[in-house]
């Protein structure tokens, strides 16, 4: 996956003393918040990336912490079809943050937090 993501000219994982997100586009990190204060948050990547084989595209989904993918998903589920009106088959990537609820687990909200990036090629 590491191949697949140093494709993404725009959006990287990158590690100090934490996981976080970088938008190298905006020079900007994107933190999880359980690692900043405790909070009960995380952010994700989203993308349609080139498959290795070069056979077309596949959905990325991962977070910083696990529950970050899940973020994701709440995303999707709720954002879909503005999505593909955006991007429609096109490869693209951007970042998801979310909140939950630290009891239950529960993704109450998500949000994005950068552009999305068309990837052209």
């Amino acid at each position: 996956m590491a191949q697949v993501l140093e494709g993404d000219d725009n959006l990287r994982f990158a590690k100090d003393h934490a996981w976080h997100l970088v938008d190298q586009v905006a020079g900007k990190e994107f933190r999880s918040p359980q690692d900043e204060d405790g909070s009960a948050g995380d952010v994700g990547y989203l993308g349609r990336l080139p498959r290795l084989d070069g056979k077309g595209t596949f959905l990325y989904i991962a977070g910083i912490h696990s529950i970050g993918a899940n973020g994701v998903v709440h995303f999707l589920e709720n954002n879909l079809a503005e999505l593909y009106k955006e991007v429609r088959t096109r490869r693209f990537s951007t970042l998801i943050s979310c909140r939950y609820d630290p009891k239950t687990l529960e993704v109450l909200e998500s949000r994005r937090v950068t552009p999305l990036y068309r990837h052209e090629g």
